[in-house]
């Protein structure tokens, strides 16, 4: 079974997935300090007339980022163009995106923290002074051509922020931290999906699911989407408690939202490495794991429950990772 966190969408999930999207400030639920600094950047820009700062989003998968560029263009009444960092290999690409946005639009650039080393030095005026200066042909007949770019908004997302370089962070006006999302506010989105779905579903259904999406709304979704498919199959379409509790365990997911994949490499950490300090190289061999896998997708949620510790020495797991387990804790001293 693919793991819910893969951050691969399948066309009918991604449809979904843009059905279920807030389209006014009002839907977006949660992360509401982010929301009202936004909305006074933008409020400000229109004042003067402006395109509005060109901004920096960090922070887990899920959370939002992509929601929060297009309602930036919403408010702004423009349109959006989304790409990604490693999208663009060549300064063509760039200068092709750039050329055809409108005055105003909104740029909307997914791990910006993987874009290339040689595109980034191109992107400094563009942002600056809205300018792209391209070198054309090589040695002494090389030559420099400047196109006036339209004033846009970039807006940049990423799960590494302190894999950005210092000139490219220093060029963004505001820069926002997304953070995981309180479990009340995850069952008003659940709710709201449940609805936008016609899904007929208990309030006991909506709290179980809420506890386990790592308090993350793009997984909180795509659970009450599989428990859907349970519930039309099994219970002419209604979810109950039980049919939710059935689902999820059938899916692997515990009451905690831990997913196998958590599971193996706590266990790794565990049984092959005494608890820890580990370090992360060590980890992802052991579990067989890509290091940016586990890094992007599983760490920040075990670490935001309390199961890992990142010490200078390594990944230590706690006792209450053990105690989740029923795994005897017998380690002593201070490991940090």
């Amino acid at each position: 079974m693919s793991s819910l966190l893969d951050k691969s969408i399948k066309p009918e999930d991604e449809i979904l997935d843009s059905s279920l999207r807030p389209k006014n400030w009002a839907d977006y639920v949660g992360q509401e300090k982010i929301k009202e600094n936004i909305q006074i950047i933008l409020t400000a820009a229109k004042q003067r007339g402006q395109s509005p700062d060109h901004l920096l989003l960090y922070g887990n998968s899920g959370l939002g980022k992509t929601t929060l560029a297009q309602l930036v263009a919403l408010e702004m009444g423009k349109k959006i163009r989304i790409t990604s960092g490693p999208a663009i290999e060549r300064a063509g690409d760039l200068a092709a995106i750039l050329t055809n946005l409108q005055e105003g639009d909104v740029l909307f650039l997914d791990e910006i923290h993987r874009m290339h080393k040689t595109i980034e030095e191109y992107i400094y005026p563009a942002m600056e002074d809205y300018k792209l200066n391209l070198i054309l042909g090589k040695g002494p007949m090389a030559r420099t051509m400047e196109l006036k770019l339209p004033r846009f908004t970039l807006i940049g997302a990423t799960t590494r922020p302190g894999l950005l370089s210092t000139p490219l962070r220093n060029r963004f006006g505001g820069t926002f931290q997304l953070n995981f999302y309180k479990p009340e506010d995850i069952e008003k989105i659940i709710q709201r999906s449940a609805k936008l779905l016609q899904i007929q579903i208990h309030p006991e259904a909506v709290k179980v699911i809420a506890q386990r999406s790592r308090f993350t709304p793009r997984v909180a979704n795509r659970l009450l989407k599989r428990v859907r498919d349970f519930a039309q199959v099994k219970n002419q379409g209604i979810v109950t408690l039980d049919i939710a509790q059935h689902a999820l365990g059938s899916l692997e997911v515990d009451h905690m939202g831990l997913e196998p994949g958590d599971i193996k490499i706590l266990l790794a950490l565990i049984e092959k490495f005494d608890g820890g300090p580990v370090g992360l190289q060590s980890l992802a061999a052991s579990a067989l794991e890509e290091e940016d896998t586990i890094l992007d997708m599983y760490e920040p949620y075990l670490m935001q429950l309390g199961f890992i510790e990142r010490t200078p020495k390594g990944r230590v797991a706690s006792k209450l990772a053990y105690s989740h387990l029923k795994i005897k804790y017998t380690k002593t001293g201070n490991f940090i």
